[in-house]
Formats: structure tokens, C-alpha cells, sequence
């Protein structure tokens, strides 16, 4: 957890951060947590985690006290959606996506499941996936550009009552300026400067995110991968703390 002797601006930008615990094993992602629970703010469980370990990757997560973010991008029916949040709001989770392509109805039905069940469960819509091109788009049927589709998907999501987005660092100032301050926008595709992009065309810097308007900052392989993960956390708070 936070260590109280934090300074106030070191505490705050450490809540802003978000550790992805990709990893293959339940264990592996423990001793994740373990070693960083003094360093960053949420833990996010995704689909590989989720999928290895189930419920306890989310209970685990948690140990120390920290929000989960459970990333796991639901996309069908909307009976179905409802029984996944009514699960989620269970295991206690804090952050739970879903895909704004979705529609209005699905999403309509999860946020109202959602606050039935858990007043701090806030659902979030994944608009575009950073991974993903204007070719990409295109591929399957979508014309205009990852910018033009994420601010409608954004703006369908938000009228559906979504508690927020994930969205890139491309997309936040914009959506910030066209969504104002409420919903929540949290960013994925984040790297520490001189970092590789890997999979993710759509990446920024832990200030420049920040800068744009983002909430919350998801950050997986440049911790995830050092040799010194409680390094590479401390140096990527002190980006945020920089641009805060």
C-alpha cells in the first residue's frame, strides 16, 4: 500500500498508476503485488490471468488493499453482460470494461447492475484498442479514422451512462475536451521515454497522457520485464508526479 511517509504529490501520482499483472501464473502475479504494492495504485487483471487463475487472480490482486481493475472487455448479449458484472461486483472489483461496440442497451444494463450491487464498481467502455490501425478499421468495415471512431464510441458510451473510457493517449485530449471532467479516462499504451512501442501503435509517455487529460495510467511490460520492477514503477510515478 501506500506508505504514509509519502509526500503528497509522490502519493497522489502513485494513484494514478496502474500495474497490469500480465503474467502466466497465479503465483508469478502475487509476487508481483507483493513487491509492488508500495509503488502503484491499481492492480489490473486481464483476460490471461483471469482466464488461468479465475477468481482468485482478482481476490489476490486485492490483498494489500488496492482497487482491481478487472479488464476483461465483456461484448455480448446483454442478459449475459448483466450476470458478468453481478460477478465482478462480488469479487470486488473496482474497474470493469466492456466494449462500447456493445451498443446502448448493453451498456445501459451494466452500469444499472453495477449500481445495484456495489457503489464503487464503475464500468468502463474500451472504445478502440490501441493495437489497432485506420487499416486495421477499415479491415472490418469501419471507415473512419481510430481518432473519428473512438469520440463516437465514446459519446454513445457516456450517454449509455458509462462511468468512463479507455482510450489512448491520441484520443484524451480530445475526448476531455468534448466529454468534460466526469468521466473517468484511463490509458493504456503507456511508455516510460525511449521505450518500445511492442504491439501498440496508438502509446505515449507518462506525462504526456497526463498532460492530455487522463485519469489513470495502465502500464504492464515496462514494469512488468525490468530487471528492477520497483524501480521502473518509482521512475514512471515520478513522470506523473512531474506532469501533476
Amino acid at each position: 500500500m501506500i506508505s504514509p511517509t509519502s509526500a503528497p504529490g509522490t502519493a497522489r501520482a502513485r494513484e494514478r498508476l496502474i500495474f497490469a499483472l500480465d503474467l502466466p501464473t497465479l503465483e508469478q502475479a502475487e509476487e508481483a503485488v507483493d513487491a509492488l504494492a508500495g509503488e502503484v495504485g491499481v492492480f489490473k487483471v486481464g483476460l490471461e490471468l483471469f482466464v488461468k487463475a479465475g477468481p482468485p487472480a482478482v481476490t489476490r490482486a486485492a490483498r494489500y488493499g488496492h482497487p482491481v481493475f478487472l479488464d476483461l472487455k465483456l461484448h455480448d448479449i446483454e442478459a449475459t453482460v448483466d450476470g458478468a458484472v453481478g460477478s465482478a461486483a462480488t469479487l470486488g472489483a473496482r474497474y470493469l470494461t466492456l466494449h462500447a461496440g456493445g451498443g446502448p442497451g448493453m451498456i445501459e444494463r451494466a452500469v444499472r447492475r453495477a449500481e445495484a450491487e456495489s457503489p464503487e464498481l464503475r464500468i468502463l467502455a474500451v472504445t478502440v484498442l490501441t493495437s489497432l490501425t485506420q487499416a486495421d478499421l477499415r479491415a472490418v468495415g469501419v471507415q473512419d479514422s481510430p481518432a473519428d471512431q473512438v469520440l463516437r464510441l465514446a459519446r454513445l458510451a457516456i450517454n449509455s451512462g458509462a462511468h468512463g473510457l479507455v482510450c489512448s493517449a491520441e484520443e484524451v485530449s480530445t475526448l476531455r475536451g468534448a466529454l468534460g471532467s466526469a468521466p473517468l479516462l484511463v490509458t493504456p499504451g503507456i511508455r516510460p521515454l525511449g521505450s518500445a512501442s511492442q504491439d501498440q501503435k496508438r502509446t505515449s509517455t507518462p506525462g504526456a497522457a497526463i498532460e492530455g487529460g487522463a485519469s489513470l495510467l495502465v502500464v504492464g511490460r515496462p514494469i512488468r520485464d525490468a530487471k528492477d520492477r520497483v524501480q521502473a514503477a518509482r521512475e514512471l510515478v515520478s513522470e506523473i508526479e512531474a506532469a501533476l
